[in-house]
């Protein structure tokens, strides 16, 4: 997933982003309310986990604003204001999840995975094709019962295939849903990534087909032009 922690106390929010990373995820971090509405403006993540005490903006503000804009993705709130009334304006402004600090990292990354699953229309980690699963806990895939070996960039492009098959998606889209605005990473590195990943998975369902001058589509249980 791509992410965006919106969190003025740094040291929490390098901790969760530590976490995610190594978990395959591409996270990036916004410590001012106003610096963080302005960049929603502009930029979609698959999830934003967002505090409530802000500098500038306050996480009510932003999200009343990201749904006034008619911005569906998903946030999760993360806050250590635990009084009910708190958690009703939070889940009335839109907000998808609540929960409160300090918190367990197993829980969040599971409430994440949950929040990703909902949005994609998924009802459980597991996705099955044919000969073909793979686990978005443990991110893990197997074929025909034999564990493939994916790096946390393969790890992250099949999910970005995974929930929008049937979509084309070109080398930038691709770009800006697996990597954070601290890396700068060439189409080349993009072309290279989707072989690697076409290479391990070719005795399954799964096939990404390259629309010349547009860019790439993914499928399942269908055979390649």
């Amino acid at each position: 997933m791509r992410m965006l922690y919106i969190e003025d106390n740094r040291e929490l929010a390098e901790t969760v982003i530590e976490r995610f990373r190594n978990e395959g995820h591409a996270i990036d971090l916004e410590c001012d309310g106003e610096e963080a509405n302005e960049l929603l403006r502009h930029k979609q993540f698959d999830l934003i986990l967002l505090d409530i005490n802000l500098p500038g903006k306050s996480g009510f503000e932003i999200l009343r604003s990201m749904r006034a804009r008619k911005d569906k993705t998903p946030v999760l709130i993360l806050t250590a204001r635990s009084e009910i009334d708190d958690r009703v304006i939070g889940l009335d402004a839109g907000a998808d999840d609540y929960l409160l600090k300090p918190f367990d990292f197993r829980e969040l990354s599971a409430r994440c995975r949950a929040l990703a699953r909902r949005k994609a229309g998924n009802a459980r980690n597991e996705f099955i094709n044919g000969n073909f699963v793979f686990d978005m806990a443990s991110k893990c895939a197997t074929i025909d019962g034999v564990d493939v070996e994916l790096r946390n960039r393969e790890v992250q492009l099949l999910e970005v295939f995974l929930n929008n098959l049937g979509q084309v998606l070109s080398k930038e889209d691709i770009a800006d849903r697996i990597y954070t605005f601290e890396e700068a990473p060439t189409l080349n590195a993009i072309e290279q990534l989707i072989t690697r990943l076409r290479k391990k998975l070719d005795r399954s369902p799964f096939f990404v087909k390259t629309i010349r001058g547009l860019g790439y589509i993914a499928h399942v249980n269908d055979a390649p032009d």
